[in-house]
């Protein structure tokens, strides 16, 4: 369509007299008292000029009386003169329409206006439609249909306008609602002003589309609706704080920068899923009441491509290198397309709905897959482990520590969602634990919790091998001690992994960690225990001394060794570390006082005994007090 070159998108001289009014009063009461002739004189050509306005109303509508007349029939084939008077009328009403100078945007119609240029759109439509069908081969006729042709343009140009800026209108209410400084609390207590039109201005648009499209202009609607609407929208979510994003862009990014953008795209996904969709679908609906195709087609094709570029930065983000930490994030992306999937069947048209869940459900399964491809790395990163230094004093592993914090975050957070994703998007078949007595029931757990299952047993099985890194017997077992014990809290303070891994496996790893603690004491303590053996210390019913002597030598220096040693060995959890120093006081204390009690007597009061008897009973649970604390301790000064 060509516009009139001297067309303008401004409003400002339909209500300029209405605006001005006032002043011109005042300034003619001013007048009257300085010159009353001249007063008079002027009030006269206002008074003209307001009785013109009147006879051009008045001859639009009487010539537009006549014109019906001739568009019926009545006044047979020929074109009566009054159309070259109407047509007059019409063009001067439209110039003081226009301005010279088009300016950026226009101030809306004065919402007082009697809706004359409306009717003249619609009369104009009627007698360009009319005459061009029944005059179409009269070429003596061709110089007056194409100005009605040319008028008719004109009139259409301006409602164009004017439809434009009516649908911009609502970034001008949305931008008064951010400087509000009440924005924040009603923004937080109410969902967003959107699309922010008033009734008044909705039935206006309603009115210009119909308007539009009966005046033969539906093309250029159309466009003016689709092209004001994706600005808006878009920026609308550059508020939100999402931009777009392109395939090529992803592999020059930081993770960093991703990680930032992604909830942003949740949160715009979320606020397009429910609200902004919705909102533009009954937008279209009240703009093009009488047109339910055109609105269902017009808003299928704005939303079309913005959902479209939703889903494109997901696809993106699913390309980005993989690595562990990115799973959760990958996850937020999984569940906000799963749980705002519904949006397309209630407002899309079946055609269009089937394309853009096809889209959504493509894009789902990347992510998915991505997913589990992240979470099948952890097993590759314990793998990957190859640490031959052990951890200072037996303390619980960073491996262990990453890894249980791994999981019980993910299954925390995500378990449903894990589990979603590995019945929906795994491709491979779950492997037997060989050696496991709990294998019979792997085929009556989920994908997500077999894997579960086989990333902690990998883990055992690292540990293992870390274990024997040390020189010690006693010490590592203090490590699977502490490894085990920090894995079963984390399982234990876990439901969902609890859940997971079943009561079974619970029980079973409870039941090892008890055998390390028995096997941790029969490396160091049955072996004290051993120099409080009574047997060879009576000959024929009497005690030998140089043999006793020998044991409580042998005592003192295997228990200082031990003190020594253990105190720099580390058990992190303090309800263990309790339970350790009891269960040690429980086995050496008694057979040490015991023995004490038997055979001290024995001993030359004195240099003897201080030289044999370096610890009383509770010298014993002192030390034994001292032990696993991390750190060498001196002995505490011996009870006499």
């Amino acid at each position: 369509m060509n516009h009139n070159p001297d067309k303008s998108s401004s409003f400002k001289s339909r209500d300029h007299d209405h605006k001005n009014s006032v002043p011109r009063a005042e300034s003619l009461k001013s007048s009257k008292e300085k010159d009353p002739a001249a007063a008079d004189r002027n009030e006269t050509n206002e008074q003209g000029g307001e009785a013109k306005e009147a006879e051009i109303k008045y001859t639009l509508e009487k010539a537009w009386e006549d014109i019906q007349h001739f568009l019926s029939g009545e006044e047979g084939l020929e074109i009566p003169d009054i159309i070259d008077k109407y047509l007059d009328l019409v063009e001067h009403k439209v110039s003081r329409l226009e301005v010279p100078e088009k300016s950026k945007g226009c101030p809306v119609p004065d919402p007082e206006d009697d809706g004359w240029f409306h009717k003249v759109v619609e009369q104009m439509s009627k007698l360009h439609r009319h005459v061009s069908t029944v005059f179409k081969s009269d070429s003596s006729r061709g110089p007056l249909i194409n100005r009605i042709g040319r008028t008719h343009q004109r009139v259409m140009s301006y409602l164009e306008d004017e439809f434009r800026v009516l649908l911009e209108e609502s970034r001008t209410v949305e931008a008064a609602a951010d400087q509000s400084p009440d924005a924040g609390q009603d923004q937080a207590k109410e969902e967003p002003n959107f699309p922010g039109y008033s009734k008044q201005v909705l039935a206006t648009l309603n009115k210009i589309s119909k308007l539009m499209i009966s005046g033969g202009y539906e093309f250029e609607c159309y466009e003016v609706y689709m092209v004001t609407r994706r600005n808006t929208i878009e920026e609308t979510l550059n508020k939100l704080g999402f931009e777009k994003i392109s395939l090529d862009d992803i592999p020059r990014m930081q993770w960093e920068a991703m990680e930032r953008e992604i909830p942003q795209w949740v949160r715009a996904f979320k606020e397009c899923a429910n609200i902004y969709f919705s909102a533009e679908h009954k937008l279209a609906q009240t703009i093009f009441s009488d047109n339910p195709s055109v609105a269902k087609s017009l808003f299928a094709n704005l939303i079309r491509v913005l959902f479209l570029q939703l889903l494109n930065f997901a696809e993106a983000i699913a390309l980005s290198k993989r690595s562990t930490e990115k799973l959760f994030k990958f996850l937020d992306i999984y569940e906000t397309l799963q749980d705002h999937s519904s949006a397309i069947d209630s407002l899309f048209p079946e055609e269009c709905a089937k394309e853009l869940k096809a889209e959504l459900t493509a894009t789902r399964s990347k992510i998915g897959e991505t997913a589990i491809c992240i979470f099948c790395d952890l097993e590759n990163s314990i793998k990957s482990d190859a640490g031959r230094t052990p951890v200072p004093g037996g303390a619980v592993h960073p491996l262990t520590r990453y890894t249980m914090n791994y999981l019980k975050y993910a299954c925390d957070e995500y378990k449903d969602t894990l589990e979603q994703v590995f019945k929906e998007h795994s491709t491979s078949k779950p492997r037997d634990y060989q050696g496991n007595s709990q294998s019979n029931n792997d085929e009556n757990q989920s994908p997500f919790s077999r894997h579960l299952i086989k990333i902690m047993d990998l883990l055992d099985s690292i540990l293992e091998a870390k274990s024997k890194l040390y020189k010690d017997v006693a010490l590592s077992n203090i490590f699977m001690m502490n490894n085990g014990r920090y894995i079963l809290q984390k399982i234990k303070g876990s439901p969902e992994i609890h859940q997971a891994m079943g009561d079974d496996r619970y029980k079973k790893r409870s039941y090892e960690l008890r055998n390390y603690h028995q096997s941790y004491k029969r490396e160091t303590w049955m072996k004290l225990l051993g120099c409080l053996n009574m047997e060879g210390l009576n000959v024929n019913g009497k005690v030998v001394k140089p043999a006793l002597k020998e044991r409580f030598k042998s005592f003192n220096a295997m228990f200082e060794e031990i003190h020594r040693t253990q105190s720099s060995w580390v058990v992190s959890d303090k309800q263990m570390q309790s339970e350790l120093r009891v269960s040690i006081a429980g086995v050496i204390i008694p057979a040490y006082r015991s023995f004490l009690g038997r055979f001290s007597g024995y001993l030359t009061p004195g240099r003897q005994t201080e030289k044999y008897i370096k610890f009383q009973p509770e010298d014993i649970e002192a030390y034994i007090e001292g032990l696993f604390d991390g750190s060498t301790s001196s002995m505490p000064r011996r009870k006499t």
